[in-house]
């Protein structure tokens, strides 16, 4: 009977890491030129923006966002606008505080990614266009980026 209570401290000091729930927190479309883009037989140029946030929302409970943002232009015009912010809320718990940043900025978007990419692509579909395919995301080296940039900013004199 001694093992069980020791059993149960070890069980309730191991790392913990599960997704609660995926959804879209917000998602839009936009296509300003219609019919007139229609006509058009140029392939458009696209562009992605992208950005994470995460929040704590309870203990050991994250909510992670990952906002995508593809613009399709023909020209001057805009053939299509999709925003789609992709969320998850994660329960992280026993996790060393210095690991806890990399969870968030790299594990969590590249779960959510996925889901973020079928999104955009089923929307384009149904707005009339030929699907849009993001490419895969290297979380990890967005991350490692913004931390070289953040310690030369750091660096930096004023």
């Amino acid at each position: 009977m001694a093992q069980e209570p020791q059993n149960q401290t070890e069980q309730n000091t191991a790392p913990i890491f599960s997704i609660e729930k995926l959804y879209i927190h917000d998602a839009s479309i936009e296509v300003p030129n219609a019919p007139a883009i229609f006509t058009e037989r140029t392939t458009p140029q696209i562009s992605v923006e992208l950005g994470n946030a995460a929040e704590q929302i309870q203990d050991g409970i994250f909510n992670v966002s990952i906002k995508v943002t593809v613009t399709a232009k023909i020209e001057d015009k805009t053939a299509f606008l999709v925003e789609v912010n992709q969320s998850g809320i994660f329960a992280i718990r026993n996790v060393p505080q210095e690991n806890m940043e990399p969870i968030l900025a790299v594990a969590c978007p590249n779960i959510l990614f996925p889901y973020a990419r079928e999104a955009v692509s089923d929307m384009v579909t149904r707005a009339g266009f030929m699907p849009v395919l993001l490419n895969p995301i290297n979380f990890e080296a967005l991350y490692l980026q913004q931390q070289q940039q953040a310690a030369q900013a750091a660096g930096a004199p004023n």
